[in-house]
């Protein structure tokens, strides 16, 4: 008997290409969706009644750290290379395993219960084997990759030779690229050019062509970093990438707000990805990313909410809001409206990640990721314009259930995968182990 499930009597928000949204049932099958409207043959399946809930497509994250979820709160009012040297890259290098294991579930629970189905997280230099456990664990789907870093301002001994970190890499490919039929895939993740030497990159680069995967760094996110990337190797940061040979459409680049003209006609011509974070763009002071003119260009552009240290949350409705309403004051009421800013996080947020076909909408033929949102909710309603209410209005306490591959991984905002209560006790018991007294 085939494994079916059939929700019934929702508002469904597609996100296809008419953008439709209507009231209906989803019916999932083998962890797809086989047919969304209205299902009068239930096919003897089970039943689940989602009146009066909204669903969405799962929400896609494509830049977050889940190594800095247990780091929440400890490196406020910093600028970005004042807070790496002095706060995260310390920080990361008193990483056990068991406190990564700790961290990496303290950030999955975070990212299920407001919402988050995939994401696109940045590893760690070392252990990231760990993190890769426990995202095979949890049951959501993601990209991941092991941090790569051989020279810069960092601890001595998070310094790796470059052969080395090649290598270990590679190895971590080899094992979790496209483990559980393609919910998990790698990523290849140098820090960001400060801290990789050009031999780095490019064999990075050579890297991800062969396991035909994405590359994911950091790029112009700071003045500072900008100027010291061009006093380095005389070029600006999209240049120098384009300069190695790794600009190309599986190029994934957080941040991107200190950009010049060149780059910006690079950005579209070799289809690089941005990966825009405003909350965590907004705490360190780093500016304000360029998104309407990106989107005007036909620059592609989704959304993260970066790291706990730096936000202080992974909460992706409110990373939704702030991206609308951060470039109101500069470009006028008109940019930024909610369905653009509700593609970041649904097709978008696929598209970046090769997988629009996969997930990013509610349609017959992809995988049954979804989010449920209550709806009538005091602080959401009345509604007319139901991407309004998703954006500006609905809070992440709103989600009820998430379904992945067509299994629940949240219901009735009780996690399936993760022990809340045992996690909790874990975290006070590792916070000595980053000076928390």
């Amino acid at each position: 008997m085939p494994d079916q499930i059939l929700l019934k009597n929702t508002l469904i928000v597609t996100m296809n290409s008419n953008l439709d949204i209507f009231e209906g049932d989803i019916l999932v099958q083998d962890g797809m969706i086989t047919q969304v409207g209205k299902i009068t043959d239930n096919r003897n399946c089970e039943e689940f009644n989602a009146h009066g809930y909204i669903v969405i497509p799962g929400l896609i994250q494509t830049h977050v750290h889940l190594s800095q979820a247990l780091f929440r709160n400890l490196a406020d009012d910093l600028s970005l290379l004042d807070w790496l040297t002095k706060k995260i890259l310390p920080f990361e290098n008193k990483h056990t395993p068991e406190t990564l294991r700790v961290s990496a579930q303290l950030g999955l629970a975070e990212l299920i219960k407001s919402g988050t189905t995939t994401i696109m997280d940045f590893g760690t230099v070392r252990h990231q084997q760990v993190i890769f456990e426990e995202l095979a664990a949890s049951g959501l789907r993601a990209f991941a990759g092991k941090t790569m870093m051989d020279c810069g301002d960092m601890p001595e001994s998070m310094k790796e030779k470059t052969s080395e970190s090649l290598a270990e890499s590679e190895a971590l490919a080899s094992q979790w690229h496209n483990y559980d039929n393609g919910r998990l895939k790698y990523a290849f993740a140098p820090r960001f050019v400060l801290t990789c030497s050009k031999e780095l990159l490019i064999e990075t680069g050579k890297l991800a062509k062969k396991f035909k995967t994405l590359l994911h760094t950091h790029a112009s996110e700071n003045k500072d970093e900008a100027r010291l990337v061009m006093e380095k190797y005389g070029e600006r940061n999209i240049l120098l990438f384009d300069k190695l040979g790794l600009a190309d459409e599986n190029l994934c680049l957080a941040h991107c707000i200190w950009t010049d003209e060149k780059e910006t006609a690079l950005l579209k011509e070799r289809k690089i990805k941005v990966l825009h974070c405003p909350s965590a763009n907004l705490k360190l002071g780093s500016g304000i990313a360029p998104i309407p003119k990106y989107l005007k260009e036909g620059i592609h552009v989704s959304i993260g909410a970066d790291g706990a240290p730096c936000n202080n949350n992974m909460d992706v409705f409110n990373e939704m809001r702030l991206a609308s309403l951060i470039q109101k004051p500069l470009h006028g009421p008109e940019a930024m409206p909610a369905v653009e800013t509700f593609k970041l996080a649904t097709i978008y947020g696929a598209m970046a990640l090769g997988l629009e076909d996969t997930i990013g909408s509610i349609e017959a033929g992809k995988a049954a990721d979804l989010t449920f949102i209550k709806n009538n909710q005091v602080h959401s309603i009345p509604y007319d314009n139901i991407y309004s209410k998703l954006v500006y209005s609905t809070r992440s306490s709103d989600v009820e259930h998430i379904m992945i591959n067509g299994k629940w991984i949240l219901r009735d905002k009780q996690l399936i995968k993760i022990n809340e209560n045992k996690l909790l006790d874990s975290i006070e018991s590792q916070k000595v182990n980053f000076g928390i007294n």
